[in-house]
């Protein structure tokens, strides 16, 4: 008897996992990725005045916090260039090469920042480390936000996509506590001397620890762009002649919730140490608090953008209530500063801009077919966070200095609010597409 020989399977065949499975794993593997690279963006922003301190030192302290702000932007402007990059990569050879990558790059950023020599050891090569390794996690993270939603959107059903994209925004949120809590144990447990020494250093070092993990799960990750929606020709092509206006709209649908993101939860800490005059051990609380706010109501958001009709009511009420609250949220926590009241304050606010991110991210992705889906997001995100997110803290730092008055970042984001409205209003409603 002749023996019977089964066909191989295809390389990229799908694993035999239930769908539950892959979901989950899915999800850890997006989330975990995400959270490893926004956490290092965190602890920066978090040690924003001792690395202005350690590595561009002036006469000033507004200078060197401006400084220190200034390079957090630069990873900022690297954001576009990775977004067509790596956006179009993703677009072309699939969600998960891409993801790969991203990790790959983030903790390369990571390792010079964790080691660095200072401007007293060093001179200026010591803050050109700095200024390149963001460089590289901006890279990284221009082409991360469309390949990793991407892929969450693609990995299941449509009914349950909102759940699936809401970790999208929990793992920032998730990444901001981790952030907050090393900052906060580590000036409450080192000296100033250890700090500026070696401590501000461990939290970069423990980021790195989850690495092996990430890219672990993201090489065992089932592909979810189709062979079909992937050819040779090139996604920006179709995205720029075809997709102009759906870019234009999405960037500044991003403003208001790019803008709040960094000035509630990663510029707050230095704006109660340094404006308000609040214990730096405990202010630093305020990111453990706005973190696990914007966790739990991102998933939240996502759950309600898959049992509700339609996408943009919630998108709109989000930024429209933030709008609203934040002038007379400020003016309260100014008029009466203390750790309580101000870690309430954080709490509703991040709560209110975060219930809408689901049901904005998933209009936005809805807009475009699978095959520029990636690009397309990477581009209006990494733009929007380019031009509005990532100069947040230099803008409001500047206003600050020049105007000594503490409103002037509620203005700005009031400001930042209307622009939004505007745009997600021109939106198409895409609840009803299951693409």
């Amino acid at each position: 008897m002749n023996p019977v020989i089964l066909p191989a399977a295809p390389a990229d065949a799908p694993s035999r996992a239930t769908p539950a499975s892959r979901n989950v794993r899915t999800i850890a593997a997006c989330s975990i990725g995400n959270a490893l690279e926004m956490y290092d963006f965190t602890v920066y922003s978090f040690f924003a005045m001792l690395i202005g301190k350690l590595f561009f030192p002036t006469d000033s302290a507004y200078g060197s916090l401006l400084l220190a702000v200034g390079t957090f932007g630069i990873g900022f402007v690297m954001r576009p260039l990775g977004a067509l990059v790596i956006g179009s990569f993703a677009d072309r050879r699939g969600r998960k090469a891409a993801m790969t990558l991203t990790i790959a790059l983030m903790v390369v950023g990571t390792l010079g920042l964790a080691f660095a020599p200072t401007y007293a050891s060093a001179g200026t090569w010591g803050s050109l480390v700095v200024v390149g390794a963001r460089m590289v996690q901006g890279f990284s993270l221009g082409g991360e936000i469309g390949a990793s939603t991407s892929m969450l959107m693609e990995s299941g059903g449509f009914g349950s996509r909102g759940f699936r994209i809401g970790w999208q925004g929990a793992s920032q949120g998730f990444a901001a506590v981790l952030g907050a809590l090393s900052g906060a144990v580590l000036y409450a447990s080192l000296d100033a001397a250890a700090l500026e020494s070696w401590g501000w250093r461990v939290p970069f070092l423990l980021g790195l620890l989850i690495a092996p993990v990430g890219l672990y799960i993201r090489s065992h990750l089932d592909e979810t762009l189709e062979r079909e929606s992937s050819s040779e020709a090139q996604p920006l092509t179709e995205l720029f002649s075809s997709h102009k206006s759906k870019i234009v709209r999405g960037v500044l649908s991003i403003v208001s919730g790019t803008v709040g993101m960094y000035l509630i939860v990663f510029f707050m800490p230095t704006f109660l140490v340094r404006v308000l005059h609040l214990p730096a051990s405990l202010s630093l609380m305020a990111g453990c608090v706005s973190g696990a706010t914007m966790a739990v109501m991102c998933i939240v958001s996502g759950l309600l953008a898959d049992r509700m009709r339609s996408r943009k009511p919630m998108a709109l009420t989000s930024v429209v209530l933030t709008a609203l609250l934040i002038y007379p949220a400020i003016a309260l926590m100014t008029s009466h500063p203390g750790v309580p009241l101000a870690l309430a304050i954080v709490a509703v606010l991040t709560a209110i801009s975060s219930l809408g991110g689901a049901h904005l991210l998933l209009l936005l992705m809805e807009m475009f077919p699978a095959r520029v889906r990636a690009s397309g997001l990477s581009v209006i995100y990494s733009i929007a966070v380019a031009l509005f997110g990532g100069t947040a803290q230099l803008i409001v730092t500047w206003l600050l200095a020049k105007t000594g008055n503490p409103m002037s970042l509620a203005l700005y984001m009031v400001v930042c609010g209307f622009i939004t409205v505007c745009a997600i209003s021109s939106l198409p409603e895409t609840r009803t597409r299951a693409s």
